[in-house]
Formats: structure tokens, sequence, C-alpha cells
């Protein structure tokens, strides 16, 4: 009985070398393990054998057809593989396919990053809608009908007295009119002015800068803002405030730093001045505050605002501002 178990074994290992195929291997399971297979006949015989062969010959078959199972489970991951490597299938040998993954445009980069300097120093970040009323994108901000600084900002009318917004200053007499001072807000978001060449384009973006409380003076608008410009690029960052016009603040400044590009010395991108202008500040005009109700014998404060492109391409090295709407891969690839 002894012998047969091992006839059979010897048989069964020496036909699973010479199997190249899943059909040869399916035709070999059948014949060793199938209902009539070899090896389960042998079992089924095993009640005709003496009483003391009975535990061995069932044993050793048992342990047969566990080796069998295992080697036919073997074959076929082998010639699987096999398969996958002469083609049609995977090969699992190659390196992983990289998938692409996306990443924030460089305008939403620098307004986070932006959002995020201004968190730090305490301030809230706010938001107002984009299609604006006359009156809070220009009256409440010391705009009147008919004022001159109008002619500042060519802007877009949807209705008589319904714009596109022009700056995201209106954002600040809409927060002001609901709290209270002390208020610190940073309002970025989009605007829209009928401009479109080199250096501007018809809708681009906005951060406005509100902080209004008792004794706020010029000398926490540059402190606040020499801060800023110091994280946003680095310390080593010189700026300066020359005087201007805004109607809503009084005095009002612009702000320029050192270039960048070339550390003050002049290059192209400064005209050989060795400045950029980057944003306007000022203190805010007293007349904005009685728009909104808040006492100018109590409270006073700053305001500020830029443009976001402007500073991307200055912190990118972008030299023109239509690179961002142009959704060009190879330009949005490198951030």
């Amino acid at each position: 009985m002894e012998n047969n178990i091992q006839a059979i074994e010897r048989s069964a290992f020496k036909d699973i070398e010479a199997v190249d195929s899943f059909e040869k291997l399916e035709l070999l399971e059948i014949r060793y393990l199938g209902r009539k297979g070899l090896l389960t006949a042998f079992l089924r015989n095993i009640a005709q054998l003496p009483v003391e062969e009975r535990p061995d010959a069932g044993k050793n078959a048992n342990l047969l057809k566990n080796r069998l199972e295992k080697a036919f489970r073997e074959l076929s991951k082998k010639l699987k593989s096999s398969r996958d490597l002469k083609g049609g299938g995977v090969d699992v040998t190659l390196p992983g396919r990289t998938f692409f993954r996306g990443s924030l445009h460089p305008v939403t980069k620098i307004s986070r990053e932006i959002s995020d300097i201004f968190s730090r120093l305490g301030f809230e970040i706010a938001e107002g809608p984009e299609v604006e009323t006359d009156y809070y994108n220009f009256e409440a901000l010391n705009i009147p009908k008919y004022h001159p600084a109008r002619d500042m900002q060519d802007t877009f009318y949807v209705a008589e007295n319904i714009v596109l917004r022009t700056h995201t200053s209106p954002t600040q007499p809409r927060v002001m009119e609901k709290r209270k001072p002390p208020v610190r807000i940073v309002a970025p978001g989009k605007v829209y002015r009928c401009d479109s060449d080199l250096t501007h384009t018809p809708m681009f973006h906005q951060v406005e800068g509100l902080m209004v409380d008792r004794r706020v003076s010029f000398g926490d608008l540059k402190g606040t803002l020499t801060t800023f410009v110091h994280q946003l690029f680095d310390e080593e960052i010189s700026l300066r405030f020359r005087p201007s016009f805004f109607p809503f603040t009084e005095p009002s400044a612009e702000v320029d730093i050192q270039c960048v590009m070339c550390r003050g010395k002049g290059c192209r991108v400064c005209s050989k001045t060795g400045w950029l202008e980057v944003l306007g500040s000022g203190m805010v005009h007293p007349a904005v505050f009685e728009n909104v109700g808040y006492d100018t014998q109590i409270y006073s404060g700053f305001a500020f605002g830029m443009g976001i492109e402007r500073l991307a391409m200055l912190k990118y090295g972008i030299d023109d501002l239509r690179k961002f709407f142009e959704n060009d891969m190879r330009f949005l690839g490198q951030f």
C-alpha cells in the first residue's frame, strides 16, 4: 500500500515539472485530485485494506493531498507571473506609474500666505459680496456721486446703483456697521475694473486691511506693514512711505519696498529706481467713521490695500500678469 502512495507521489511531481500552461495544470489537478483522480480513488479503497494498515494509509494519503494542493497553487502563481511578463498583463517588476497631484494656483497660495501672516498679527478674515451697491463701493467710503475720485477706477455697472466691486474696501463699512471697536480685519477677494494690458486685467485680486481701536496711530500702521513685508519676503527688505491721496484715508501713503530682484541696485523690474510700489495705506478718514456711527473723538484707525497678483509676481519672479489667467500647465506646474 505504501508503494502505491509513493508511486502516485513520484508520478504527480514528475508531471508537475512538465506543466507549462493553465490548461495542462487543470488536467493534472483533475487527474490526481478530481472525483475520479488517482489519489481520490486510493482514499476510497482504504476500506478494503486490513484494519491495521488503514490509519497509516489514510494519514499518508491526506499528507500527499495537502502537498499536491500546495504545489498546484504555487504552480498557478508561477504561470500567472510568467504570462504577465510575456505581455497581456502587468509587469510587476516595473516601477509604479506616477500620478501627478494638483497644487494650489500661485494667486491662491500668496493670498493664503498673506491671510496667514495677518491672522498671526491678530486680524480676522472677512468677506463681502462681489456684486456690490454703489453706496458701499463708493459713498460709504467718502466717494459721493459725481466725486472726481470715481474717475480713479473704471467701474463695471450692473445696474444704476449696482456695480462689480472695484476694490475689497466695501467690506470695511459692512463690518463696522455690525460691530463696535476694536476691529481688526483683512478682506481678500476678487475685484473688477475696465483694464486689460500687460499689468492690468479686468478681474484681479486684492487684500484690504482695517484696524480700529482707541489711540491707533500712523506708527501702528507702519509697524504692522513693516512686519508683514518682512514675513512675506525677508527681514532685509526696506520700506518707505510716500504721501498720496485716497478718498477714504487721511493722511494717505503709498508704500514702496526695496526691489526684491536687485536689492535696491536698480534693474528693469524697478525701472532702475531700486524701489517697487506694492500697496496703498492711510489713517481712516473721519467721514468713513461717521457713515458707520463711530465716534471720531474716541476711535481712530488705519486701512491698507494691496494687489495679490502684484505681490505674487514679486514673490515668484513672474514678468507677465496674464500668465496667472492663461491656465498654461507648463507655468502652473512650477508651483
